[in-house]
């Protein structure tokens, strides 16, 4: 039986999921970019550049492997609030400087690691958004979500 930090630790990593991807479709499809295409770029983390020409079975992998990878942020702020109290104490404030970590550590080490053919450049519209996303659609949601399981446990 999972406890109630965990049940609400994926509902948050759920939600955040959503809320990104949902962000992603309407931001880059606003810049004339695909649902397909961003998922294709999700999975060209494993895949490489050949994603891109793998068509809607890989856009699902880019599905399942964003969700997976929110599921594992959500898990680490869980761990990090069961040492650092003012995470659960103060969710939105910890959760906004979770999603900064969050957004750096993606864009400047797991991105860098990976098999995307993409590097980071700063765009001064996206960058801010991106930063924007993740302290408030991601980190947030994860904290209240997280901190509403360790209240209840």
């Amino acid at each position: 039986m999972m406890s109630n930090a965990t049940k609400c630790t994926v509902l948050g990593g759920l939600i955040a999921a959503t809320l990104d991807i949902v962000y992603a479709f309407v931001f880059f499809g606003f810049r004339g970019v695909s649902a397909v295409t961003i998922l294709q770029s999700i999975a060209s983390g494993v895949l490489g550049a050949q994603a891109y020409r793998g068509g809607v079975l890989v856009a699902l992998l880019g599905l399942v492997l964003h969700y997976l990878i929110m599921l594992i942020i959500a898990f680490v702020f869980l761990a990090a609030a069961r040492r650092l109290e003012f995470l659960v104490q103060r969710p939105v404030i910890g959760g906004a400087l979770f999603g900064v970590i969050a957004y750096c550590v993606m864009n400047f080490i797991v991105v860098p690691l990976s098999a995307s053919p993409g590097a980071f450049r700063f765009d001064p519209v996206v960058v801010p958004a991106g930063v924007l996303v993740h302290m408030f659609l991601i980190g947030v949601p994860i904290a209240l979500a997280v901190r509403a399981g360790l209240k209840k446990s």
